[in-house]
């Protein structure tokens, strides 16, 4: 099957929030000493923002007033479809912030599947949220 066997299509923001909050795994990048690094991270979404937990070191230092971009997608290999979303923006570590926002995002059930102390909570305030669907023609 060619690529032109399928449809390209670009998703709303709606569709792109709907499939992120039905996820709960995607990889955050980030800049660090000039140099673009990608990390994978479980995440929860609230609202548009996608928050994460992070240990001390690269991921965090990138991350915090920084500028961001998260991605989580789906790909079915066989049947060559799948979905991406991508979200730009600029993290906000919220780890000792005391305002009504930042608590609420601290009791986000948000546990690390990576071992080891990830106590610092990394908000993404988006800029952009866009998505893209490939998927089968009716005739394929």
């Amino acid at each position: 099957m060619g690529t032109s066997d399928g449809v390209y299509e670009e998703l709303s923001v709606e569709e792109c929030l709907e499939l992120m909050g039905a996820h709960h795994f995607g990889r955050v990048g980030v800049v660090v000493d000039g140099e673009p690094v990608i990390f994978p991270v479980n995440y929860a979404l609230d609202g548009d923002e996608v928050v994460f937990r992070a240990a001390p070191g690269s991921l965090l230092s990138g991350a915090s007033l920084g500028r961001v971009s998260f991605e989580v997608d789906e790909v079915e290999e066989s049947g060559r479809t799948g979905w991406s979303v991508v979200v730009q923006g600029f993290g906000n570590e919220v780890t000792s912030t005391i305002d009504e926002r930042s608590e609420h995002i601290r009791a986000l059930r948000l546990e690390p599947w990576v071992p080891g102390e990830h106590d610092h909570w990394i908000g993404i305030m988006p800029r952009s949220i866009t998505g893209r669907r490939l998927r089968r023609t009716a005739s394929s």
